[in-house]
């Protein structure tokens, strides 16, 4: 990622998901990025599993060894003044600060938007927060739980429920975490797009909340549509329905047309009942879907998910298996696209990295770099500052800013 012939310079001051998911992406596309971490304890994602051996180490986290591949390391105190001016120097010439610090915490410590546009105009500052900057939840702590249930999407989960009895739950691991990083990121190199043809830095302001909502408007848009919440229990109402195969694995198929729902009648051997009232029709396969999940469980029983997928999909209709992390791990398709690299880590080891979806076969992508140790580049990045020779990095060190 170059502008200008030289290569984006990227500061991330993150903790944990969301702000770092930003910055792997960024860095992922060849931008260097130098991650921020207080000094003794560092990320608070170093100490979150799983860990290697479910032995706790933070050099070892998958958490963290998966977010800041590529990264470099510097430990600083900004809550020092000392810090604080060495931040400074890190932005005096930096196109893009990612930042997850709570509204206002920046400016408290003489860091905030303003103060920084005036150090650097062309600095874009992007800001991940759990609700934003504005609004009357800025100032709300939130958990991924929080989160996902203050977006919306919980609500609708688990999908294909068959009453509301079952109680909603949450995405899995930090899902919605990744959104709000993932919108960060899409956010700032628009910004950079907009910077570098006549426009200047800016201040954008990612709330996660919004960015999970976001991804959930077209099942959420019902209500503005139909005047109905939608709910765990109607959303695969012919539209999808989940099916167990033979071999006890899943799959999803899709109802949502005639078209759709002939093409999985074919493949299920043109049953004489989905000829009949009331499954010929697709007002009487929703009126009766209770006894039509039924009557396709029945089928999907009698083939393994592999043999569901392809005879569905050779009758031109739409249907997914439902890959454990097993399955994932050993699919033909990420395999055939190198979608798994083995990257090597002093602490960890080799392990393998799920790595980006996209390919860019025109692109000089920097070679893939494991995740830093805590402050392993602090000389190598701030000796490359005006006035900050061994000397003066010692003695900072001796005073606990780096």
């Amino acid at each position: 990622m170059m502008q200008g012939g030289l290569k984006l310079k990227v500061v991330e001051l993150c903790d944990f998901v969301a702000g770092p998911y930003c910055g792997k992406l960024l860095a992922d596309f060849g931008a260097d990025v130098i991650k921020i971490e207080r000094p003794g304890r560092g990320d608070d994602a170093r100490h979150i599993g799983p860990f290697r051996g479910d032995l706790p180490n933070p050099e070892a986290s998958g958490t963290f060894l998966y977010l800041n591949t590529g990264k470099r390391s510097v430990t600083l105190d900004i809550e020092t003044e000392d810090g604080r001016a060495v931040l400074r120097e890190l932005l005096r010439d930096a196109d893009v600060l990612i930042e997850d610090r709570m509204p206002g915490e920046l400016a408290r410590l003489g860091l905030g938007y303003e103060d920084l546009q005036a150090l650097n105009p062309g600095l874009i500052v992007t800001s991940i927060t759990p609700f934003g900057q504005v609004g009357p939840y800025r100032d709300y702590k939130a958990r991924h739980l929080n989160l996902y249930h203050a977006s919306g999407q919980g609500y609708l989960l688990p999908m294909w429920a068959i009453n509301l009895d079952v109680p909603p739950c949450q995405g899995p691991g930090y899902l919605g975490l990744y959104d709000g990083g993932m919108a960060g990121a899409t956010a700032t190199l628009a910004a950079l797009f907009w910077r570098d043809n006549g426009g200047t830095g800016q201040h954008i302001d990612v709330s996660i909340q919004h960015a999970m909502m976001a991804l959930e408007r077209s099942q959420l848009r019902r209500y503005v549509d139909d005047g109905v919440s939608p709910n765990r229990t109607g959303k695969g109402r012919l539209l999808e329905s989940l099916v167990e195969c033979k071999d006890g694995e899943f799959a999803v198929v899709i109802l949502s047309s005639q078209q759709q729902w002939e093409g999985l009648w074919r493949a299920m051997g043109k049953p004489e009942w989905g000829t009949k009232p009331p499954f010929d029709t697709q007002k009487g396969r929703s009126d009766n879907y209770a006894e039509l999940r039924k009557r396709l469980n029945d089928w999907s029983r009698t083939v393994t998910q592999d043999e569901l997928f392809h005879r569905v999909q050779a009758e031109g209709s739409a249907a997914a298996p439902i890959l454990t992390a097993e399955g994932v791990f050993k699919s033909e398709q990420f395999r055939s696209r190198d979608h798994f690299v083995t990257i090597d880590h002093p602490v960890a080891g080799p392990l393998e990295y799920v790595d980006q979806p996209t390919r860019l076969p025109n692109a000089d992508l920097p070679p893939k770099r494991p995740a830093p140790l805590l402050g392993q580049h602090t000389a190598e990045v701030l000796g490359g500052l005006p006035g900050y020779d061994r000397d003066r990095l010692q003695r900072l060190a001796r005073n606990g800013v780096i």
